[in-house]
């Protein structure tokens, strides 16, 4: 069981290409050549949490976008399961699979848990702000699923 290690401010973001909801690929370097980029990760699509995170992250893209920030969400859920969420949950930005979790280690997002008493490795509910030059620019990791639209927003209106 490893314990993680999250990338931190200033760290380069890694480059990352990933099917979509849609089975689109979504290239990281393509996307920051318009638009700063919140990469959030989250343990599974469907669940309370993760749906509670993923609908405020949609109600709130008219808000992220006057920051110039793209949302992406990232979980080692088959685009089969991305795809029913999204359409359930009309969400309006891209879920990204990464079942290998290749991308959740390398941002230092995957490894120990423990919930009701069960010990695994899984993706640790983490959010990184990717600036144009491709670096991390703010990690979120201070945060429930209910709020973290709010701390997001907040950190952008203060930038």
């Amino acid at each position: 069981m490893n314990k993680i290690t999250p990338l931190q401010s200033g760290d380069t973001a890694p480059a990352f290409s990933l099917q979509n909801q849609n089975d689109e690929t979504v290239v990281l370097s393509e996307l920051l050549k318009e638009i700063q980029v919140l990469v959030y990760f989250y343990p599974k699509a469907s669940t309370p949490g993760c749906t509670v995170q993923a609908e405020n992250l949609r109600d709130q893209q008219a808000e992220l976008a006057k920051f110039n920030t793209h949302v992406v969400g990232i979980s080692p859920d088959p685009i089969k399961r991305l795809k029913n969420f999204e359409t359930k949950k009309e969400l309006n930005f891209d879920l990204l699979s990464d079942e290998d979790h290749a991308i959740a280690e390398a941002f230092g997002v995957w490894g120990y848990k423990k919930f009701m008493g069960k010990e695994y490795d899984g993706i640790h509910r983490l959010t990184f702000l990717v600036g144009q030059d491709g670096k991390i620019k703010h990690l979120f990791d201070k945060f429930k699923t209910k709020d973290h639209h709010q701390v997001v927003l907040d950190y952008l209106a203060a930038e």
